[in-house]
Parts: structure tokens; C-alpha cells; sequence
């Protein structure tokens, strides 16, 4: 009997080892929580390192959209928001490493704003705009 229950304990104990130091993706935190097409994200958290993470995506649950990282470790992912971005609120969705690839939708969202331009005439015969201001100012 003692031989039984010390083989099983062998047994489980090594079953569980290599689950323990495996930690899967976690991110507690995105910041800025709003942003404009092209703008760089900061994602923290846990394992999120090269080796464990395949690419990264922003969702909206219709639409899947990847992003281009541009720094990644165990605990730092930056990342800019694509310029096709749509206005919305989107979620961080992360496609893991490895022989069983799983996405895992992570509890941080970011609002997607409206990627605004203005767009202004410029007189032709007209000063630069700080020799117009140096002029009021005398």
C-alpha cells in the first residue's frame, strides 16, 4: 500500500511540475484607455514574452484586428493601433505559442476615437502665422 500511494504521489507530482512553472498570458493593465489610430499602447502584465505569445489583436467580436508590436517582454507589450482602426471600444485578444495555439481574450479594453484631421486653407500672399502674432503683439 505505501509503495502504491508513494508511486502515485511520484506520478502526480511530475505530471503538474512542468504545468506549474508554464504560467499562461495575463495582462492586468492598458493604458492610454483611449486612443487614435496610430497611437502606441502599453499592455502589462504576466509571461508575455516572445516565446508565449504568437501575435496580438484588438477585437470588437465581429471584427479580429491584428497589430503590429513593437515591444515585447515577460512583462511589457507596446503596440501601435492600426491606422484602419474603427472607432469603438475594442478588447486585447492574444494568440498563445505553441503545438495547441489558443486565443485568450484578456479583461482590458481600450476606446478606439475618431482619427480627426483638420484641414485649412492657406492664403497664398499670407505671412507665416508668427509674424501675424509678433505684428499684434507690437
Amino acid at each position: 500500500m505505501r509503495l502504491y500511494v508513494t508511486s502515485l504521489l511520484l506520478f502526480v507530482s511530475t505530471c503538474v511540475a512542468p504545468a506549474a512553472d508554464e504560467q499562461a498570458p495575463q495582462v492586468s493593465g492598458m493604458s492610454p484607455k483611449a486612443a487614435k489610430p496610430g497611437q502606441v499602447l502599453d499592455v502589462t502584465g504576466v509571461s508575455l514574452d516572445v516565446s508565449k505569445i504568437e501575435e496580438v489583436y484588438l477585437t470588437d467580436h465581429k471584427f479580429d484586428m491584428r497589430v503590429k508590436v513593437l515591444e515585447q517582454n515577460d512583462k511589457l507589450i507596446k503596440f501601435r493601433v492600426p491606422p484602419f482602426a474603427k472607432p469603438g471600444r475594442m478588447q486585447l485578444l492574444l494568440l498563445t505559442k505553441g503545438d495547441d495555439p489558443k486565443l485568450l481574450e484578456q479583461p482590458v479594453y481600450v476606446v478606439i476615437e475618431e482619427n480627426s484631421t483638420e484641414i485649412g486653407q492657406v492664403k497664398k500672399d499670407a505671412p507665416p502665422p508668427e509674424v501675424v502674432q509678433a505684428k499684434k503683439e507690437q
